[in-house]
């Protein structure tokens, strides 16, 4: 069943107009006024964000590449899989092998798409696709003007007991530390990867 057939229709929301609050660098933030399914109208406030791409370096002995980068909004350092957002014209895998490179420095041989995330729907419309890349080779890190990062190789059991334990709360690489722990056992197919 999907989510947007006939079944589910009678939810929407329709818009009726729409005005932008704040236009930033990066984000937008729009209000919008809609009909709701009983017939009365609301409003709704969101942030229009231009989407990003999750990769997931896999290295050769197993193990995986995370990065630990302060965030400001929450004012800690954060422990995550390597992230960055599209740019104008870039389809998710291209995203995917510019950040891999500017955040990590590793170009890699073999991609494969996991999964697509939608980490905010309450207030966002972001979307995030995760892709595994392997077959890494280091060409030296790009970061931008203004990113600060370290990178650390770690184990898929050190990613479980991070999250187990709460050290590990970017809902991102919980998500990805269960794909993986799922793909390890068996219990789910490893997708195909592709190579570049």
């Amino acid at each position: 069943m999907s989510a947007t057939d006939g079944v589910h229709e009678r939810l929407a929301e329709l818009p009726l107009g729409s005005e932008t609050v704040y236009r930033g660098s990066f984000l937008e933030v729009r209000r919008d006024q809609v009909r709701l399914p009983d017939g009365s109208q609301s409003s709704r406030e969101y942030i229009v964000h231009p989407g990003a791409a999750v990769m997931v370096p896999l290295l050769d002995d197993g193990r995986v590449l995370i990065e630990r980068q302060y965030r400001y909004p929450v004012g800690q350092v954060f422990v995550e899989v390597p992230a960055g957002k599209r740019d104008p014209g870039e389809n998710f895998l291209q995203t995917a092998k510019r950040e891999l490179l500017e955040e990590t420095g590793y170009v890699a041989a073999e991609w494969a798409f996991l999964t697509r995330l939608h980490p905010a729907i309450g207030f966002a419309d972001e979307v995030l696709e995760i892709y595994l890349c392997r077959g890494l080779e280091f060409h030296g890190r790009q970061l931008d003007h203004g990113e600060f990062l370290e990178t650390e190789p770690v184990t898929i059991d050190w990613m479980l007991e991070a999250v187990r334990s709460g050290h590990l709360s970017d809902v991102k690489t919980q998500i990805v530390a269960l794909w993986l722990d799922r793909l390890r056992s068996g219990l789910w197919a490893w997708p195909t990867f592709q190579r570049d």
